[in-house]
């Protein structure tokens, strides 16, 4: 794992922007997998800015999103085909045809995973997969005890995560109690792992993700296995870090072609 940390959210999430910009320009056909919620926002909106200001394409890119809520129409102002559209998709000139999010209203929700774990291999799997973290270590919607080699599936939801996700439904009675999630398994089958996360209130799950055990309860504790994991930090969020100068100069310290 390589931790990262700056000032704050914004030089983040701008290093975040700058690797995906370099992995869009090397791929002849970048696959990406994206997260919503409100971390990899200020991400989003460097990329537009790219592609405003300097004519990143977004054209040969194909997108695959971690979850989606069950019984959510695309249109719903909760979706996150809703969230999407709203801040990016609508502001880049990607295809419509090349962007994939899970579907909430599948009248068969476990053949349709297995079509979407299908349609990832068939795009030539994931060249960079960002993530958010939740505050019980949850990454996607695979909530504590998930296991560490699932698949796309649908995934009941957590009393905090729900708790966590009211606002987004104007209260918590609203929110739905089951997603379709991209499994553990699907994340790590990524090329790059890119989380990402903000604040004082992710510092104990980022602790317990990169320094404690490997275990199902803290499901961010699977990106310890991947051979390139990048966890990018702002200062609050790597305030329970044990080893936070060793990372600090491990990063200062790193060849020039290795930085992004």
């Amino acid at each position: 794992m390589e931790i990262i940390v700056q000032p704050d959210s914004e030089q983040a999430s701008w290093l975040a922007a700058r690797l995906v910009r370099k992995i869009i320009l090397e791929k002849p056909q970048p696959v990406i997998g994206l997260a919503t919620g409100n971390t990899p926002l200020l991400l989003y909106k460097y990329l537009i800015k790219m592609h405003h200001e300097e004519g990143l394409d977004f054209s040969r890119v194909v997108t695959f999103n971690l979850d989606e809520y069950v019984g959510l129409s695309p249109d719903h102002p909760a979706s996150f085909h809703n969230f999407m559209w709203k801040n990016l998709f609508s502001q880049i000139n990607i295809k419509p045809q090349n962007v994939h999010i899970p579907d909430g209203l599948a009248p068969d929700i476990q053949k349709f995973c297995e079509r979407y774990e299908e349609e990832i291999k068939a795009a030539g799997g994931i060249d960079i997969q960002i993530l958010g973290l939740g505050t019980n270590g949850h990454i996607g919607f695979n909530e504590p005890s998930s296991s560490l080699t699932s698949r796309t599936r649908i995934k009941s939801l957590t009393a905090q995560t729900r708790k966590s996700n009211a606002v987004f439904f104007g209260g918590e009675e609203n929110v739905p109690y089951h997603a379709i999630t991209m499994g553990i398994g699907t994340i790590l089958d990524a090329r790059i792992c890119l989380l990402m996360a903000f604040g004082q209130k992710k510092a104990k799950a980022i602790a317990m993700a990169v320094e404690g055990p490997l275990t199902a309860m803290v499901p961010a504790s699977a990106l310890q296995l991947h051979p390139k994991a990048i966890i990018l930090l702002d200062r609050d969020a790597a305030s329970e870090l044990k080893h936070l100068d060793y990372y600090q100069w491990v990063y200062d310290h790193k060849p020039r072609w290795q930085k992004f």
